[in-house]
């Protein structure tokens, strides 16, 4: 896809390998590699861990590619190189950015697209410029195809202010939405306020109340979230009150009994493989 190419243009695609060259059984599948590296890694054996993920990468292993990238993000085991991390998660982009959504490798994918997306909105100092315009595409890519609820937010939030586009806070609240629907809390916040306020949307502020609260209910030590709670709470009537924390407790508690369960995460799912 076009934007994938676009992506891998603006950084040089390196290789990542330990320097003193272990030897990795050529039989090995992808998969077994990188289980290989990753319990190298969890060991703290940073040598063995980043051989067999790069053996893992070299043989169309998406997280691998991912782990790797996520070490150098991070500073784990590695020094911390945020050009050698987006080239890596510029590598996940370009060769698994079209693959299945639903597969096993999703989450990484959908992980890599958000955080390479992230360095672009930004810039970083030395490896690529700001580029807004650009993050919006990955972050509606890894939103609209693969369902991630931090794209969906990062993505609505560009549309709510107008970032690398044009303003439209009717998507944008569209997309806070679905986040929200998947626990995703700063989403849960920004749509209570929009519907609660009228803010691009039809005012609804039963339903806004509602969210504000599932929000400070998931998140009780934010203040932020608490005083946008406190705030709308403290103008809304006592009935509204009482149905917007009974709706915001039934939400709540159904989503405990799993049945609104947000997808994995990329960690989670690394620890599965």
């Amino acid at each position: 896809m076009r934007i994938f190419r676009a992506c891998t243009a603006a950084v040089s695609l390196t290789a990542f390998s330990a320097s003193a060259g272990l030897a990795l059984d050529p039989n090995l599948s992808a998969g077994e590699a990188f289980s290989s590296g990753y319990q190298a890694y969890k060991a703290g054996d940073a040598e063995t861990a980043i051989e067999a993920l790069n053996y893992a990468a070299d043989h169309g292993h998406a997280a691998a590619l991912w782990k790797l990238g996520r070490m150098y993000q991070n500073g784990d085991l590695v020094s911390e190189d945020a050009g050698k991390a987006i080239q890596l998660y510029a590598r996940v982009a370009r060769d698994f950015g079209d693959g299945n959504p639903r597969g096993p490798q999703a989450p990484f994918v959908a992980d890599a697209l958000v955080t390479l997306g992230s360095y672009y909105l930004n810039g970083v100092a030395g490896s690529v410029d700001p580029n807004p315009e650009y993050a919006r595409r990955l972050f509606r890519h890894a939103a609209a195809i693969f369902g991630n609820a931090e794209a969906q937010y990062l993505l609505a939030r560009m549309l709510h202010e107008g970032v690398g586009g044009r303003q439209d806070t009717g998507t944008a609240a569209a997309w806070y939405r679905l986040a929200a629907n998947k626990g995703h809390v700063g989403a849960q916040s920004e749509l209570g306020h929009m519907l609660f306020e009228g803010i691009g949307v039809g005012r609804r502020p039963g339903e806004g109340l509602k969210w504000l609260s599932i929000a400070r209910l998931a998140s009780p030590g934010d203040p932020v979230i608490q005083a946008r709670h406190e705030q709308a709470f403290s103008t809304a009537e006592e009935e509204l009150r009482r149905a917007a924390m009974a709706a915001a407790e039934t939400w709540m508690t159904n989503r405990t009994g799993g049945a609104q369960a947000q997808a994995p995460q990329a960690e989670t799912a690394a620890q599965a493989q």
